[in-house]
């Protein structure tokens, strides 16, 4: 396994529609390793594939729930219901969140990475997300859709009273 660099925008790569996975093989398997190393060594919550520079529909998603890591190979919501309006960042957007309007509860359905076919239901975070992530495989970031922007950069000094 190995910690891959994480893109930043305005990178192209993270614009462009992702590509299908066709092969389930060993490369998938070390691309799926390094991304989760990549996402917990940066301390975030999911990651796709074009934020580390290739542009496969994959994605890996963690929470820190019992749900654990989610690997998702080709992800396809096929249901939403309701709506959470709540923050965002992104590991791509450094010092950046937004507010973003999402579906509370998804189906999605997708591939492990052995090829394999399954679905699942997400709610409320984890839900946010999956749909976060699933937007960057065509090529849509938080801060296209996202209500409103706000820099918390100066986050931390603000919390010291300085």
């Amino acid at each position: 396994m190995a910690i891959r660099l994480i893109v930043k925008d305005p990178d192209p790569v993270l614009r462009e529609q992702a590509i299908t996975v066709t092969k389930f093989n060993a490369n998938l398997h070390k691309l799926l390793n390094d991304m989760a190393e990549t996402m917990y060594d940066a301390q975030g919550v999911g990651l796709a594939a074009p934020q580390i520079g290739i542009s496969k529909r994959v994605i890996v998603v963690d929470i820190g729930d019992e749900q654990g890591l989610v690997e998702m190979v080709n992800p396809e919501i096929v249901h939403r219901e309701g709506e959470q309006i709540g923050p965002e960042g992104c590991l791509s957007i450094p010092n950046i969140n937004g507010d973003v309007k999402r579906a509370q509860l998804i189906k999605v359905k997708g591939f492990d990475r052995d090829g394999q076919a399954f679905e699942m239901e997400a709610e409320g975070y984890l839900a946010r997300a999956f749909q976060h992530e699933i937007d960057h495989l065509n090529g849509v970031l938080f801060t296209d859709i996202a209500e409103s922007v706000y820099d918390i950069s100066d986050k931390p000094r603000q919390a010291r009273g300085e």
